[in-house]
């Protein structure tokens, strides 16, 4: 189950996904607050939701 924290991220993403520089400054908040597991599920789901949306991967870069 997913937590709530978790949850409100990816709603946030959403949100902010028509601004790649957004999306990336939100997802690096999220690397900072998210436990482990919820961080490779949220890369996952970013891998997923970025399908037809290439310019936002450039965010993932921040996992390295």
């Amino acid at each position: 189950m997913p937590s709530r924290m978790f949850t409100y991220t990816k709603s946030i993403l959403e949100r902010v996904s028509f601004d790649p520089l957004l999306f990336c400054k939100e997802f690096k908040k999220a690397l900072k607050i998210l436990l482990p597991y919820e961080i490779e599920e949220l890369t996952d789901w970013v891998l997923k939701y970025t399908k037809e949306k290439p310019e936002l991967r450039q965010c993932l870069l921040l996992l390295e």
